[in-house]
């Protein structure tokens, strides 16, 4: 401590400092959670149940996205979010409103996993640590949780229910005439009195054995297990969801390559919500561009499907351009498509182009080099636009069905199995893809879409494909059909009425999303309250069983494998405790004591976030999901509100088609079934920014400390060295964290929460500035200076009216700050308390009126000193119940505004006009003005435009 800053507070003891700060803080802190503060009621008599008048008021659920409990702490980057929802959720208790805002820890994970492999820690111990970590440092903010409904997803209580939801949706199916879930029981009594038929291929129900049956009701359940394509990381030793792979085929944690296996894992059936997850978007308050994220994702397009004749089989193609089936020369199955190995002949057929052989002797070596080529990458690197196309020819011939010429069937991996059918008719003048693959191997092209430029209609002249949903068909006739001359609707409407008369086609709705992959080879997660019996059968655990607690293994890991080695398969951690795997119970359907077989996968990290928002509701009740009337009052269906849900979640833009997807669905899921009454989980949702940070990195690439880096003459340098400087994320191996603590102990957490919130727009990313950090710090020392007195610690302010001057400034800033906050412009909100703040240091006596309004305005961005400076100010009760200020009209509008008169677009005069003057009295007074007069110097006036009250500008003739 310097001489100068002892001597500053030997004369001003009673300094705001961060000193003071801290003390001011921590006191406050500790009252709030001695007292309850935060505590939100619930209606009725329940345990949360609490003050009538309370719960009586209109309520607000303020909601964060689920922190991970990391070890590395927080940084200043994590607690953006949680200040700004935490300053919405004061404002709302200051305007009259039963705020629910509290924060729980999303603590299931890889991360964690990861770490006790590392270190031999059980992954329950480092998280557990890491949240008492977190606690203290969100503690250390004054964030206004509500801490008894605070909750981990790893509490065997809390995923209990996690489990029971599994048990719901395992136990239920999609009726689509009824256009909801039902229990899977409903379904059982439809087959059992013949009610609904099984399908075709099918024997009767009656006739099923226990097997039949259960393989049927597999093809119903809204979670199923089921043999198929999935996405295998030997390097993670799991299997991945198709959201969970990057652009580049790899996985999105830990950056392993990801190939395709064909595995038997657990499935949400959420495809059958495609259309309602898309209709239901309209009526959320969500950002456009993630709603237009989930649409692109559920991509939904209507079309028809088309049989084309092989053989003795038939490959049915979905196309949303049945109208240019004459032009399909060609076919393309997936490498995976069930139908390629029974449609290969022996040889090649005579006549084959060698180009389409791949340099192979024989159709059966062809395909299974080019299926082990395709293996090798993920759905998003086959989708992706490839310079060369590749593919093989099967050695077989399909039919078309319109033109009834013989088209040669390829496989290739731009055709994906998970979309549509897993094949494609090839239109390749009116396709690019197609156009590329028909090119690279010498297929023919037909034109049916009349070019509108000036190529003709011969497509081996053209350098790409034609595609156009306007232009006149062509080329598209013959005894069967003709579809000549026709638009694009038309020639689709007669063509599918023509496909469905003769049964070979009809016209159907497809959606490129893709049924949830919900298995997991890792250790950390929640256990399957599933069990298989010695036939393979699958059953769900009775209620009772539950929960199914982790049990305890010895080595954590899940078998990993060579990064690149795409030959192998998952091992589970759990499959190594074979007390816990194989087990004798009662499962209470009247056939005794048996032995099964546990499911040795774990749900993903997902699960545990899908219905979190529930639990905060009432995150003690045994007996239940949720209280109804508890889940009506807080999420229920309202004015505004039709599908119900969150009033505010505020979270990153990265969870967009994984998080939210999923949430909506177990959401729509409950709904259905009448345990929830909001058909939605968030009704409006909004992205914060993220806040960055410079990382300064040596001539080798690598990182070097942030704080330790000098600035000179524009150049930056690091012990000696000149080092490179970028913007980007702030973490801890980009040594350019800085952490709350730090910022806390320096100025306190309410420098911090204001500095967080002036920074800019909360919705845009911004860097880390800690040198401007001590604007704010000013700031609340200006506030303290307004009521307090430095040197004798004593209130200043004086029971005397406002002057004129400051009666407007203050009503002036209570009306712009309702208005931000209401509309989380919080860095709006702090400049006019500023600028507010300012005006009152300049004046010789505060009067208590305005001080107090003062503090009210500032409390729910900095509550701490607000508390502190309510309570000296002479109040018993808290702030945070206190009401916010409201502004008086007659001082908001002021008196007078200057009115601008402009010739030519030249200012020419300025005039002192009452606000409220009308167009023509203000066009009036600006031309009897004797300076515009005199600017005018007789001239005629051709035009004179009017914005009232601010400009006049006059166009002389």
């Amino acid at each position: 401590m310097s001489e100068k800053t002892t001597a500053a507070e030997t004369a001003a003891p009673h300094r705001y400092t961060a000193a003071l700060a801290a003390d001011i803080e921590a006191r406050w802190q500790d009252f709030w959670e001695k007292h309850g503060t935060y505590e939100a009621p619930n209606p009725g008599e329940g345990e949360l149940g609490g003050d009538p008048e309370q719960a009586a008021k209109p309520k607000k659920f303020v909601m964060d996205m689920f922190p991970y409990p990391s070890g590395a702490g927080l940084h200043v980057g994590h607690p953006l979010g949680y200040i700004a929802t935490d300053a919405f959720a004061r404002f709302h208790r200051m305007t009259g409103h039963n705020v629910l805002h509290t924060l729980g820890f999303d603590a299931f994970g890889l991360p964690a996993e990861q770490y006790a492999v590392q270190t031999g820690t059980h992954p329950r111990a480092s998280t557990e640590a890491n949240m008492i970590q977190m606690k203290a440092q969100l503690r250390r903010l004054g964030l206004g949780h509500d801490q008894r409904r605070s909750f981990a997803t790893i509490d065997p209580e809390y995923y209990r229910w996690t489990q029971w939801i599994f048990l719901q949706i395992f136990n239920s199916w999609y009726d689509t005439e009824a256009d909801r879930a039902r229990p899977i029981d409903e379904l059982v009594k439809q087959f059992e009195s013949g009610e609904r038929e099984t399908p075709n291929g099918t024997a009767p129900w009656s006739e099923l054995d226990e097997r039949g049956k259960a393989d049927l009701l597999g093809e119903y359940r809204l979670a199923y297990a089921s043999d198929a394509p999935v996405n295998w990381s030997p390097g993670l030793g799991t299997v991945l969801a198709n959201e969970e792979v990057t652009a580049d085929g790899r996985s999105e944690r830990g950056n392993f390559p990801v190939f395709k296996a064909k595995l038997r894992q657990w499935n949400m059936r959420i495809t059958a919500y495609a259309d309602r997850l898309l209709t239901d978007l309209d009526a959320l308050d969500w950002p456009e561009a993630i709603k237009l994220q989930q649409r692109n994702w559920i991509g939904r397009s209507e079309g028809a499907r088309v049989r084309f004749p092989l053989g003795d089989e038939a490959v049915e193609v979905f196309t949303t351009r049945q109208d240019t089936l004459f032009g399909a020369t060609y076919m393309v199955l997936a490498p995976e498509h069930p139908l390629v190995d029974s449609i290969l002949p022996d040889a090649w057929p005579e006549g084959t182009h060698e180009v389409w052989t791949g340099g192979h002797a024989t159709p059966a070596e062809a395909v299974s080099a080019y299926r082990a080529q395709a293996a090798a990458k993920s759905d998003v690197e086959r989708q992706a636009e490839a310079k060369d196309k590749t593919g093989v020819f099967t050695g077989a011939y399909a039919l078309n069905p319109v033109s009834e010429e013989r088209v040669p069937v390829f496989i290739a991996d731009y055709v994906l199995m998970g979309y549509g059918t897993g094949a494609i008719m090839a239109v390749p003048a009116h396709d690019s893809r197609d156009f590329a693959f028909a090119r690279a191997f010498e297929l023919p092209m037909r034109c049916v879409v009349e070019p509108s430029d000036e190529r003709g209609q011969d497509p081996s002249t053209w350098d790409d494909a034609f595609v156009s949903y306007e232009a006149r068909i062509v080329n598209s006739s013959d005894h069967n059909v003709s579809l000549d001359g026709l638009n694009v609707t038309d020639a689709k409407e007669r063509v599918t009425r023509w496909l469905e008369e003769r049964g070979i086609g009809e016209g159907t709705v497809n959606f490129r999303l893709r049924d949830w992959l919900f298995s997991r080879q890792r250790y950390w997660g929640e256990p399957f309250p599933i069990v298989y019996d010695e036939d393979g059968i699958a059953h769900s655990l009775p209620e009772s069983m539950l929960p199914l607690e982790l049990p305890e293994v010895e080595d954590y890991s899940p078998r990993t494998f060579d990064p690149d080695d795409a030959d192998t398969e998952p091992e589970t951690p759990l499959s190594r405790n074979e007390e816990w795997v194989h087990v004798t119970l009662d499962l209470g359907d009247g056939r005794g004591p048996r032995r099964f077989r546990r499911e040795t996968n774990t749900m993903p990290n997902w699960a545990g976030s899908c219905w979190y928002e529930l639990r905060y509701l009432d995150p003690h009740n045994s007996e239940r999901l949720v209280d109804p009337e508890v889940e009506r009052y807080w999420m229920g269906p309202r004015e505004g509100q039709p599908t119900g849900g969150v009033d505010l979640y505020v979270g990153g833009a990265e969870h967009a088609v994984l998080h939210l997807l999923y949430a909506r669905f177990w959401s729509k899921v409950l709904f259905d079934l009448g345990h929830i009454s909001s058909a939605e989980p968030f009704h409006k949702l909004y992205n914060q920014g993220m806040i960055q940070a410079y990382v300064y990195r040596d001539a080798r690439g690598i990182a070097v400390p942030a704080a330790e880096v000098e600035e000179r003459d524009g150049a930056y340098f690091y012990q000696g060295e000149q080092v490179s400087r970028l913007l980007g994320k702030m973490g801890k191996s980009l040594k350019n964290a800085v952490t709350p603590d730090e910022i806390a102990a320096e100025y306190g957490a309410d420098t911090l929460r204001l500095y967080e919130m002036a920074m800019g727009p909360l919705d845009v990313s911004r860097p880390w500035d800690t040198r401007a950090v001590v604007g704010q710090y000013r700031l609340l020392q200006r506030l303290w200076r307004n009521v307090i007195d430095e040197a004798s610690g004593e209130v200043t302010v004086v029971d005397a009216e406002p002057d004129e001057d400051t009666l407007r400034a203050l009503h002036k800033a209570i009306d712009g700050v309702q208005q931000d906050m209401e509309a989380m412009r919080f860095n709006t909100a702090i400049a006019k308390i500023t600028e507010l703040n300012n005006h009152v240091t300049k004046v010789r006596e505060v009067p208590r009126s305005v001080a107090e309004r003062m503090v009210l305005l500032i409390a729910p961005l900095a509550p701490h000193i607000a508390e502190e400076l309510w309570r000296r100010l002479g109040h018993d009760s808290s702030v945070v119940y206190a009401d916010f200020p409201a502004a008086d009209p007659a001082y908001v509008v002021d008196e007078t505004v200057t009115c601008v008169v402009q010739i030519k677009g030249k200012v020419k005069a300025r005039l002192e006009v009452s606000p409220s003057i009308s167009d023509a009295d203000l066009e009036a007074q600006a031309l009897a003005e004797p300076a515009v007069v005199a600017a005018l110097g007789g001239a005629g006036i051709r035009k004179v435009i009017v914005r009232a009250p601010k400009l006049v500008n006059v166009v002389p003739a």
